[in-house]
């Protein structure tokens, strides 16, 4: 094997984070233009509705956002300070609950997040390769 990419790997490799860094930066932007919440306000409110009905323990938090923990006290502590979620003692942890603004605000943005996902992804693979590229991703996170 060789030590070094080849030319191919490369280009495919560059290809991938720079196509990776824009899709997000491009749903990012629209999110925040348009809802004023970031990528990070998103994430961490979808998955207190999605995943804990309105509340979760704050390191099952960071586990399913893959942030460490620090990161997402500090990203806790922003929105605390703008009403959206609080934080509160919940046996020998933390527990996260959505607020009302945060509830109105996730409302609001899903449908921008859904449109901005379609705009800079779904709509830009041609049809009928969707399931192949969905293949093809399941198979980089779950590499048998």
């Amino acid at each position: 094997m060789t030590s070094e990419l080849t030319d191919v790997e490369k280009h495919l490799w560059h290809l991938w984070k720079q196509a990776s860094e824009t899709v997000r930066s491009r749903i990012a932007g629209d999110l925040l233009a348009e809802t004023g919440l970031s990528d990070g306000d998103f994430g961490v409110l979808s998955r207190l509705v999605d995943l804990g009905g309105g509340c979760l323990r704050q390191n099952e938090l960071a586990s399913s956002m893959h942030w460490h923990r620090s990161r997402l006290s500090k990203h806790l502590t922003r929105m605390e300070e703008r009403g959206l979620v609080v934080r509160g003692p919940s046996g020998d942890g933390v527990e996260v609950s959505i607020l009302p603004a945060g509830t109105e605000a996730i409302e609001r943005s899903r449908a921008v997040h859904a449109e901005a996902v379609r705009r800079h992804l779904i709509r830009l693979v041609p049809d009928g390769l969707a399931p192949e590229l969905a293949a093809i991703l399941d198979a980089v996170l779950h590499p048998e």
